[in-house]
Formats: structure tokens, C-alpha cells, sequence
């Protein structure tokens, strides 16, 4: 079985058209995204999936990998499978989705994803969630919650206040939801054969798509709490983090490829 690493990269974005070359302490977003994923010793290859010629090149200009696919995806999920199948990769193959705005991304990240994917041989696809305690992030519309059983299998994903604390005693406690995935290749194909469902369409989350067609996700819990690039007040604020690390940045980013 070999593990794959896609980072799907697109151009336009309604809210921050380009950001994957957007400049993050010199370098752009996607680079930094690229070498810290790099360094998460369970994949056996990592490679950029975009649509723009722009942002192939710089991949290639740094040293990465990175192919062009089509640029009528409607998600990044579309995407990587489209990836996946031009790398040929077998059915018993690991996908795992990083987010090309997600500079923050850690290598022990990618490591409880592929754990969870590979301890868990009923569940064809997992994903990564955090505690937390800010009330502002529970009410935010924006930041996806989620709800797990005794096992760690996903119950419910949502936009609203998940789970909702009735009596209203300071702030909740909730797992905030982190958008990496990882997959097995011939549930890419299934999941991204299936129509999206009614609960898909309320919440805009595709995630919900595998959970109304009866397959489970498992959900790992993330040592670490990750922002992505949404717009350029983000990258700004991630700036400032990284300006307060500068020698655990660059030493990260100096470590080759496996």
C-alpha cells in the first residue's frame, strides 16, 4: 500500500483570488504548505493538484511536484481524485487531502490521519479534529464543529453551535473540525460518484455527503489547532505567528523530502 499526499491548489477564490502564491515570509502559501507536509515520514510521494499554470510553475520552481488538472472541479475532493487517478494508484492505496491554504500544517497531523485510516479497517475515509474552548469559534458560522461516539466515529458536522450546551454555563467544549481527510482510493471513487445529499446542501459541507450514504468517517484528534488562508487578514495574522518562531520555520522548512 502506498500513501500519497495531494495538496489541491486552486487559483480563484471568491475571497482571496490567488492565494496559494500569496507571500508568506518571503515564500508563497503553497511552499510553505508543501515542505512542512513533506516532512511527514508516511508518505511515500507528495504532489500539488491545481488548475493554474501559475501556480504549477512555482510548485516546480521550488523543487516540488505538482500536476495540472481540470478547472470545472467542483471541490477539492473532484480534484484530488482526478490526481489520484492520473498517479494510477491502487484501491488499497491511502489518499491523504491537505489543504493548500493550510501553512500550518504539521507532520504529526498526517500521521494521526494515516493511523486513524489504517486502525479503523471499517471506515473508508477519516479526518482530523481538535478541542476547543472559544466561545467565539463555537458561535462562528464559519468554523465547522463536530460530534463523535464512544469510538471516535463521526455523528454530525455543522456550521451551528455542535453540540448545543442548553443550560448555557461559560464556554463549551467542542471539537473543532480540521479539513484534512484521508482516504482509501476506492472509496475516492465512490464517494466522489455519490450526488450530494439534502444535508451536503444545508450545511456546505461535502464531508456530510459520506455519512447520508451510510459510510463512516473517523475522526483523530490533532494535537495542534491549524488557521487557513481565507482571506488576507489571515495571512496576516499567520505572519505574525510565524514571525514569533523564526528558527523552528526555517528549520523546518530546510528538511528534504523522504
Amino acid at each position: 500500500m502506498n500513501i500519497a499526499g495531494i495538496i489541491p491548489a486552486r487559483y480563484e477564490s471568491s475571497r482571496f483570488p490567488g492565494k496559494p502564491l500569496a507571500s508568506l515570509r518571503g515564500k508563497p502559501v503553497i511552499r510553505h504548505v508543501y515542505e512542512r507536509a513533506r516532512r511527514a515520514r508516511e508518505l511515500d510521494l507528495l504532489i500539488v493538484a491545481t488548475d493554474d499554470r501559475r501556480i504549477l510553475e512555482a510548485v516546480l520552481d521550488f523543487g516540488g511536484e505538482a500536476i495540472l488538472t481540470r478547472k470545472d472541479h467542483a471541490s477539492g475532493t473532484d480534484r484530488l481524485a482526478e490526481a489520484a487517478r492520473t498517479l494510477k494508484l491502487k484501491p488499497d492505496d491511502m489518499v491523504i487531502n491537505i489543504q493548500g491554504d493550510e501553512p500550518q500544517v504539521e507532520p504529526v497531523m498526517i500521521q494521526k490521519l494515516v493511523e486513524a485510516l489504517k486502525e479503523c479497517p471499517n471506515c473508508p475515509m477519516a479526518t482530523l479534529a481538535c478541542e476547543s474552548r472559544s466561545e467565539a469559534d463555537y458561535l462562528d458560522p464559519n468554523v465547522v464543529k463536530v460530534v463523535v461516539n464512544g469510538k471516535w466515529k463521526a455523528l454530525y458536522f455543522s456550521r451551528s453551535p455542535l453540540p448545543f450546551h442548553r443550560d448555557g454555563n461559560g464556554p463549551p467544549s467542542f471539537l473543532k473540525h480540521l479539513g484534512f481527510y484521508a482516504y482509501t482510493m476506492e472509496f475516492l471513487e465512490i464517494f466522489t460518484s455519490l450526488p450530494p445529499g439534502g444535508l451536503e446542501l444545508a450545511e456546505q459541507l461535502e464531508q456530510l455527503r459520506a455519512l447520508e450514504n451510510g459510510h463512516a468517517i473517523q475522526v483523530a484528534k490533532s494535537p495542534l489547532e491549524t488557521r487557513g488562508v481565507d482571506t488576507p487578514r489571515d495571512l496576516q495574522e499567520i505572519e505574525a505567528i510565524f514571525e514569533a518562531l523564526p528558527d523552528e520555520i526555517d528549520s523546518d522548512e530546510k528538511e528534504s523530502p523522504r
